[in-house]
């Protein structure tokens, strides 16, 4: 979801900071994927026939599987512990999917075929076994892999951050992508967004952009009623914070409120803590170790997804010449391929903890992190997992 009704704003009201690239213009450049999503994706489409996913000769699941290994090189983060703000929205989810469980049962009682597949789709959940399956497929295509144990305040290896989810710009994403990983067969372009033009354009500066994006709704907790995108941002136009919004609702109830549409602000309102969950990630001072591009596990790979996974064996080896051919082109880098990302300033001082580097001799899985950027480590400021990857076509 990220943050209501935004797409839709920033093309009324700040078109310039937005344009439609082709794929080929991010090749050779580093970017910050969101895996859950692309997860998500390949169990959706890979190999699907209607209602029925992509199955081994065990009847295990291996869409995920397919998707990633002929994809793009990349580093990993996996989901973490979800912050309690968001337990209402996973809870939401949870009945949708359930809901669509039940809608899916009634469509193959009467053999609706398109009702089953729309259904069937809403039914999908990344579940820990995918994860599972997805960090071990990892770990042979790339041989050495790092895991710290909490976020790098230097991020110094992505150019953009790729996501279907537009809390990604409330995050502070210098340049942010949807439909990067979306199939080439949907045809859709890029859509690139930048921060910096979206709050010229605006004339908001970033905590004021961090508020509106909470005051018209985001993953944390129910929009206010009667508060769109557009209300939002001619309010925060006009009062500059949350605070001054809500004491001006309280000097000045006819502004806000109308006879017929009432805009019910509930007092426990948390738009503080989600606010912090924005804004205050949990940083180290320590120096980012290097990322080194290995080569693939060869015969861990055939044994992963032939013997295990029923993989072709051909297919499974013009792969992994790929992916050897494609680091090779990775490794030359682009010029322009790499922004720093600064945080959005805060009031406060954020706490600090250090990092460790496994010296573990066997391969490990990048360690999961909250922001929409190549900050590494365990997601203690709740947001969806991102990916580090050199984007290059194989």
């Amino acid at each position: 979801m990220g943050i209501k009704g935004l797409t839709k704003l920033l093309a009324d009201n700040a078109p310039n900071a937005m344009k439609e690239q082709k794929l080929e213009s991010y090749f050779g450049r580093r970017i910050a994927v969101d895996a859950s999503m692309s997860i998500y994706q390949f169990l959706v489409v890979v190999g699907r026939k209607g209602t029925q996913m992509l199955t081994n000769e065990a009847g295990e699941v291996t869409g995920h599987l397919q998707g990633m290994l002929y994809r793009t090189i990349r580093l990993y983060v996996f989901d973490g512990r979800p912050p309690d703000l968001k337990k209402q929205e996973l809870a939401k989810r949870f009945s949708k999917r359930a809901a669509a469980s039940e809608e899916l049962a009634v469509t193959i009682a009467f053999e609706n075929k398109e009702d089953r597949e729309k259904f069937s789709k809403r039914t999908v959940k990344v579940t820990q076994q995918h994860n599972g399956d997805c960090k071990k497929l990892l770990r042979l295509m790339i041989s050495q892999l790092l895991r710290l144990q909490f976020c790098l305040k230097s991020l110094f290896v992505v150019y953009a951050v790729a996501s279907e989810d537009m809390d990604s710009l409330t995050f502070g994403a210098p340049i942010f992508l949807r439909h990067l990983m979306d199939p080439i067969s949907r045809k859709v372009p890029v859509m690139e967004f930048e921060i910096s033009k979206i709050l010229e354009e605006m004339n908001l500066d970033m905590d004021q952009f961090v508020d509106r994006c909470i005051l018209s709704g985001c993953d944390y907790f129910e929009s206010i009623q009667g508060i769109g995108g557009l209300t939002a941002l001619k309010l925060i136009s006009q009062h500059g914070s949350i605070e001054n919004i809500l004491e001006n609702i309280n000097k000045q109830r006819c502004f806000l409120f109308s006879d017929f549409v009432p805009r019910l602000i509930p007092d426990n309102w948390p738009y503080s803590e989600a606010r912090l969950l924005f804004k205050g990630p949990i940083v180290s001072t320590e120096e980012q170790p290097e990322i080194k591009w290995t080569a693939p596990n060869k015969e861990g790979l055939i044994s992963f997804l032939m013997n295990e996974n029923g993989f072709n064996i051909d297919r499974v080896t013009n792969a992994i010449e790929k992916i050897k051919a494609a680091k090779d082109e990775s490794s030359q880098g682009r010029v322009g391929s790499k922004c720093t990302f600064q945080f959005p300033s805060l009031a406060f001082k954020p706490k600090i903890f250090s990092t460790q580097v496994s010296v573990n001799p066997q391969p490990r899985v990048l360690g999961s992190f909250k922001m929409p950027t190549v900050v590494l480590g365990l997601r203690n400021f709740k947001q969806p997992l991102r990916v580090v990857c050199m984007l290059t076509w194989i």
